[in-house]
């Protein structure tokens, strides 16, 4: 019966099916399932079937974005259950689309797959100026920063913002990832990020390797 209904809920995370995943969540805690089984091997393994169908070409954006809406709204149930069964966070990441750029769905989907990858996400949405990105990294201190540009005109702020980093003393205690339509690897080295993911599935893996 366990096997069974955890089947069922990354099938539905799958189907990006968020009635169905909030039905069948809650399902399996009156099952008595605990809430860290429901979401390892539950939630979690859909959103990998999800990320792996992705990187095969068979999924596409809107796929990605309703699976992990889909595993968000069993992770928004089981929240209030973890207490002290919650798990250790990996690290805090601090993401915002730079000042210019509306552009949000790409951002949106990294840091839910962060989040339910075990990583604390702070969003500060889209449009945001370099030097609110700076204060909130003094004031939260994240391990890594997450800047998104999705124009053309907009992605030379990735590059200011990383100058002010290093102006202010603070490049040494923080990794930076960038991403967005227009970026790649070469302007990643060009500007000294970090980190460069085309997808939120290689996002999370290389956040991964920055904490480590």
């Amino acid at each position: 019966m366990e096997i069974e209904i955890l089947t069922k809920v990354s099938v539905a995370v799958v189907e990006g099916d968020i009635d169905l995943v909030q039905e069948l969540t809650q399902q399996a805690i009156e099952n008595g399932l605990e809430p860290l089984v429901i979401i390892n091997e539950g939630l979690t393994r859909g959103i990998k079937i999800v990320g792996d169908n992705f990187g095969a070409g068979k999924f596409f954006l809107p796929d990605l974005l309703l699976g992990a809406k889909a595993m968000d709204a069993g992770i928004k149930i089981l929240e209030p259950l973890l207490d002290g069964a919650q798990q250790e966070s990996k690290g805090k990441v601090l993401i915002g689309t730079v000042q210019g750029d509306l552009h949000e769905i790409g951002k949106n989907i990294v840091g839910m797959m962060l989040k339910t990858s075990g990583f604390e996400v702070v969003d500060l949405g889209v449009d945001v100026p370099s030097a609110r990105f700076i204060e909130k990294v003094k004031e939260l201190k994240p391990n890594i920063l997450g800047i998104s540009a999705l124009l053309t005109t907009t992605v030379d702020k990735q590059k200011e913002i990383i100058e002010i980093l290093q102006e202010e003393g603070l490049r040494d205690q923080i990794k930076v990832m960038i991403g967005g339509a227009p970026i790649n690897q070469a302007w990643a080295d060009k500007i000294g990020a970090d980190g460069y993911a085309e997808d939120a599935i290689t996002a999370v893996n290389v956040a991964n390797s920055l904490i480590c």
